[in-house]
């Protein structure tokens, strides 16, 4: 099949745009204007927001994450601009090339180029056998904001299908550096703020610790999801949950190796193309002060010691 390119590395099948929209009824003639105009006149009128000249292609996000609902699509895009404002060591306008060398020894984190034939994107991260500085840590869920910011910015898709590859970390290590409510917060904003809509989750890993891995986290996401993890002790065990043609190479598919789509993503997430965009979207804060009072609460927020399970439907 014939892809179509949408930027320097994503792709998407000729269909997707219909086949995502047709899927929550937004393919009728207008009927997705319609919606994103809703949208737009209220983003104009809430006092709070810090920014309102969103594009109407980032707001058509926010409605095909939400399932076509409007009402949805408000309350995460609201959650996702005072998450920015109450949880701001997770944005900021990093340059990952520079900012974030002593990471790329540790764990990768891109998506493949192709969609599945369910126009789902494969998220693959992977861990090698270098030790946390817990004190670092931070970085890898900023570099995968700014790598969901990308998302937003020029993909189009149903969700994701998640890869962890831990086959050449030491997991004993990873657990125990592994800061739970950091954690909690990061997929928080991921789940309830970028609206990540997980269709698998795909454990890679012979060893017997993996267990721990599986069990920490089914504890900060919502059970729908703990029962999509997957553990694999082969990359052959992926072929039959994720096609060869998209995987790489490494993984017995036909994709490029992952050291070079990595190349790839370090430069189009450092470009000054998407270090402008960056500043930009992370000025999508909230003035609380401006905000009624009876509408802030945690449920809103979804702020440290306040969570809720997440969940992706």
């Amino acid at each position: 099949m014939e892809f179509v390119q949408t930027d320097k590395i994503l792709e998407v099948r000729p269909d997707t745009k219909e086949y995502v929209r047709k899927l929550y009824n937004l393919d009728k003639p207008g009927s997705l204007e319609d919606a994103i105009n809703i949208l737009k006149e209220w983003v104009q009128m809430q006092p709070h927001f810090n920014k309102k000249d969103f594009s109407d292609r980032y707001l058509e996000t926010y409605i095909i994450v939400n399932k076509g609902s409007v009402e949805r699509a408000k309350e995460q895009l609201d959650r996702l601009c005072t998450m920015k404002t109450v949880l701001p060591q997770y944005f900021g306008n990093y340059n990952i090339k520079t900012d974030f060398e002593y990471l790329h020894d540790v764990a990768n984190s891109f998506l493949l180029p192709k969609l599945t034939e369910d126009h789902y994107r494969v998220n693959v991260i992977k861990f090698f056998n270098v030790a946390w500085e817990p004190n670092k840590s931070i970085n890898f869920y900023r570099h995968n904001v700014i790598l969901a910011e990308y998302v937003k910015a020029h993909d189009y898709l149903s969700g994701f299908v998640m890869i962890i590859d831990c086959t050449e970390s030491n997991l004993m290590n990873l657990l125990k550096n592994i800061n739970p409510v950091q954690l909690r917060q990061a997929l928080s904003i991921f789940i309830q703020g970028f609206g990540m809509r997980i269709k698998g989750i795909h454990i890679i890993s012979k060893s017997g610790l993996v267990d721990g891995l599986v069990t920490l986290l089914k504890q900060v996401v919502s059970a729908k999801v703990g029962d999509r993890i997957n553990v694999h002790k082969t990359f052959e065990e992926l072929h039959k949950f994720i096609p060869k043609a998209i995987l790489p190479k490494d993984y017995g598919g036909e994709e490029r190796s992952m050291k070079t789509l990595q190349e790839l993503w370090l430069n189009v997430l450092s470009s000054e193309e998407h270090l402008r965009y960056l500043e930009d979207i992370n000025s999508a804060t909230t003035n609380e002060s401006c905000r009624q009072k009876d509408q802030f609460c945690e449920q809103y927020a979804g702020m440290p010691g306040t969570f809720r399970y997440l969940s992706v439907d």
